[in-house]
């Protein structure tokens, strides 16, 4: 990696929890030039604008918490492990550097909905793989007669994805952890009664 591309990467590893918690327009020029010590002359030399930085930012903090994810998932055979990864993930997030601040999908998606159709396509796109994820999980159960064979995984994953989105902003709302524990111990009972059965 060249000079240009760590001073790129540094810039967008101390600006991404920035974005994650203020947000796109809350993040002004004087946070990232805080954030990073570097001038404004510096992060524009390497980024077009603050578009640029803020879409580096997210791809960042996405790459994060799928990591966090397959890590746990590593480990794991079983699909219902590896759902549950999911599960454990989130039930930590207070720990986690990227979660801490609220999930990037619903803090950037929620934001970006009517004001920044680019970082709305990529928030649409990370959902999208995270769904497509949980649906070929639940057909991998299936396949090795873990879970049931009536269940849509489409449906599922779904239902999987606003349960854990809900709780998790709801306890974000309120600064209540109470939200998110009842809504994962509530998707962790419906696993095992819907899928396996």
């Amino acid at each position: 990696m060249g000079k240009a591309d760590r001073t790129k990467e540094f810039i967008t590893q101390k600006t991404a929890p920035l974005f994650n918690q203020k947000g796109y327009a809350g993040t002004s020029l004087t946070d990232m030039t805080d954030a990073t010590g570097l001038t404004k002359g510096s992060i524009y030399g390497n980024f077009e604008d603050k578009d640029d930085v803020a879409l580096a930012a997210f791809d960042h903090n996405m790459n994060a918490l799928i990591g966090q994810v397959r890590e746990l998932q590593s480990t794991e055979r079983s699909a219902m492990g590896k759902l549950k990864a999911f599960i454990t993930v989130y039930r930590n997030g207070s720990q986690s550097a990227v979660l801490k601040d609220g999930c990037p999908i619903i803090n950037t998606g929620t934001e970006a909905d009517d004001t920044h159709s680019q970082l709305k396509e990529k928030t649409n796109a990370a959902l999208a793989r995270w769904h497509k994820s949980i649906s070929a999980i639940i057909q991998q159960g299936k396949m090795q007669g873990e879970f049931k064979e009536d269940v849509s995984s489409i449906e599922f994953a779904s239902l999987m994805i606003a349960m854990i989105e809900g709780g998790f902003t709801l306890s974000k709302i309120s600064g209540d952890s109470s939200y998110l524990e009842q809504s994962l111990n509530q998707l962790e009972d419906l696993i095992l009664v819907k899928l396996k059965g």
